[in-house]
C-alpha cells in the first residue's frame, strides 16, 4: 500500500488592507455578481494588469 504523503503548502498569498472610494467597491461588488468571481481575485487581476502595462515617466 502506497502511503500518503503531506508536504508543507506554500503560502504564497499575503493579506492587505486599503481604503478605496465607497463608488469602487460597488462597481466591484456588480462586477463581481456578473462574472462569478470574488472580489478580491478581481482587484488581484487589475493590479496584475496595471504593473504589467504601467510606464513610469520621469519628472
Amino acid at each position: 500500500m502506497e502511503k500518503f504523503v503531506v508536504t508543507p503548502k506554500e503560502d504564497k498569498t499575503v493579506t492587505m488592507t486599503i481604503r478605496i472610494d465607497r463608488a469602487l467597491q460597488e462597481e466591484y461588488n456588480n462586477l463581481s455578481a456578473k462574472t462569478n468571481r470574488s472580489r478580491n481575485e478581481l482587484i488581484t487581476m487589475a493590479l496584475k494588469y496595471a504593473l504589467d502595462h504601467m510606464e513610469l515617466k520621469s519628472k
